[in-house]
């Protein structure tokens, strides 16, 4: 036996440290803060800093149970603020993370794979795979962003691959990979096919490695536009008692009702005065809170956020619910909810009444 292999013995014991049904989770990481004015002395920071060679000025914002496990405000969330001066902008990079960004203040454009995207305050963008990307701010005040990226789980895995300045591909290139894909000596003559009558199928290499291919597109959400259907929301009155948001969709997702297939970004209008039901979901939820005031109950524990505060309002599985005083609240709510559905380990308990769905 390999001495350097670790054996551990559960003959008998629980296959988990944390029971689903159990009141509340063993280990969960607390809720945190990030204060508008801790955010606004952040971004004075970042703009006193000369110019960096790759023109990004940015901040990982990690929480303190992160250390050594992907630098996330949540295990598998990172929130990074970047910072663009009048006239500057990023060299192009990619990486085989996911991106949402969104803008707090300032505005913009973003260079998407060749294709630009205008933005301004409060808008929305997703940055799929792989795709090169950069940032220009050509307006006269700050560029200041809030990025969500899926980075801290391909850390902990060590396939977090960036590739800075990425050259752009010559054509012959692509035109030599399909040609080398038709090649009929790599293509097997049975193809994918049905091994039992229950559904179980056999599928050979060249499929298992190079499966059909789904767009992945870079979308953009204005917030002109999403604040004038929230607003509809809002009009509805007492009548309606369902969740006053809506989720800033991609339909490449799917089912997994997902921004990006890790991540959600949902934008809430909170009317005055309403306090939510306490519940609880696998998925942790990250709020920017840019109108509005309030409090959550997490755990039992009572938080107190502001306008332009940022906080990990939801851990996995706590028990939780927010509440708004006395004007409307707008809120970016961040979840890795899509990530759980695809990995069937998504858990939500609407109504602690009664029994958990998946």
């Amino acid at each position: 036996m390999n001495d350097s292999v670790v054996i551990v013995d559960r003959t008998g014991q629980s296959l988990a440290h944390t029971h689903y049904d159990t009141a509340k989770p063993t280990d969960i990481w607390p809720p945190i803060t990030i204060t508008a004015a801790q955010i606004d002395q952040m971004i004075e920071q970042l703009a006193s800093h000369p110019r960096p060679t790759n023109g990004r000025r940015e901040v990982v914002i990690m929480h303190p149970r992160a250390v050594d496990l992907g630098q996330g405000l949540a295990p598998g969330t990172q929130v990074v603020l970047s910072v663009l001066k009048p006239g500057e902008e990023t060299t192009p990079v990619r990486q085989n993370s996911t991106q949402v960004n969104f803008c707090i203040r300032g505005g913009g454009h973003a260079v998407l794979d060749g294709r630009r995207v205008d933005f301004r305050q409060y808008d929305v963008w997703n940055v799929p795979s792989f795709i090169p990307y950069r940032h220009v701010n050509d307006t006269k005040d700050l560029q200041v962003r809030l990025t969500y990226s899926n980075a801290p789980l391909l850390e902990m895995l060590r396939v977090h691959l960036v590739d800075e300045n990425p050259p752009v591909r010559p054509h012959s290139h692509a035109v030599e990979t399909v040609a080398a894909e038709q090649d009929p000596r790599r293509k097997s003559p049975f193809g994918s096919f049905q091994l039992t009558e229950d559904g179980a199928w056999l599928m050979p290499y060249e499929t298992l490695i190079n499966p059909p291919s789904v767009v992945s597109p870079a979308l953009h959400w204005p917030w002109e536009l999403v604040q004038a259907n929230l607003d509809k929301l809002a009009a509805l009155g007492k009548d309606y008692i369902g969740r006053r948001l809506y989720l800033l969709y991609n339909p490449m997702t799917g089912r997994a009702n997902g921004t990006t297939p890790s991540f959600f970004a949902t934008i809430t209008i909170r009317p005055p005065g309403v306090i939510d039901r306490p519940h609880r979901h696998v998925s942790s939820a990250i709020n920017y809170y840019f109108r509005g005031s309030g409090y959550s109950v997490v755990d039992g524990r009572r938080y107190e956020w502001n306008a332009g505060d940022l906080m990990l309002s939801a851990p996995g599985w706590a028990v939780h619910n927010h509440a708004s005083y006395d004007e409307p609240v707008y809120e970016l709510t961040i979840q890795d909810q899509p990530l759980h559905i695809m990995m069937e380990s998504l858990l939500w308990q609407e109504s602690l009444k009664e029994p958990q769905r998946f």
